[in-house]
Formats: C-alpha cells, structure tokens, sequence
C-alpha cells in the first residue's frame, strides 16, 4: 500500500468517525431537549394545577366570607329590631304610668 493510499485510509476513517460522532451528539442533544421540553411540562402542568387550587380555595373564601357576612347582617337586623321594641314598649309603659 502506497503512502498516499494509506493516507486516503486514514483520512475516510477520520471522516467516518467524526461523523458516527456526530450522530451520536445529534441524539445526545435529542435527548437533551426532549428532558428539558418534558421538564417545562411537568412545570407548567402543576404551575396550572396549583393556580387552579388557588382559585378553588379563593371561591370557597369568598363564599364562605359571604355566608358570614350575611350572618352578620341578620344578627345586626334582629338586635336593632330588639331595640326599637324594647324602647318602644317603654314609651308605651311610660305613657300608662301617670306622671308623679
């Protein structure tokens, strides 16, 4: 075999390499990729899970808060309402006592 033939050989397992090389970083950066498209996914999936959540437990909040509120009003309502009776069944009790 010829130096230059020799050469030749050297020089196409050279290319031959380089390119088994680069298909295996093609798969590499492949795989890469897909890890890290995979990962957002997971990240974005349970970013949404919990803002659902949150939203779920903000309305659950809000409606109970409601409910209280409400309460609150009724109870305000009655005891007011109790008021006016009671001073008005003392007028009454102070008109049917005759003045001293």
């Amino acid at each position: 075999m010829t130096d230059q033939e020799e050469q030749s050989l050297k020089e196409a397992r050279r290319v031959e390499k380089r390119a088994v090389e680069e298909a295996e970083q093609l798969v590499k950066d492949q795989k890469r990729r897909k890890a890290n498209l995979a990962r957002e996914e997971a990240i974005e999936k349970a970013s949404k899970a919990r803002k659902t959540k949150e939203s779920e437990k903000r309305a659950a909040e809000e409606i109970g808060q409601s409910a209280k509120d409400q309460a609150r009003k009724k109870a305000n309502m009655a005891r007011e309402q109790a008021i006016a009776e009671a001073q008005e069944a003392r007028k009454l009790k102070a008109k049917k006592q005759p003045p001293q």
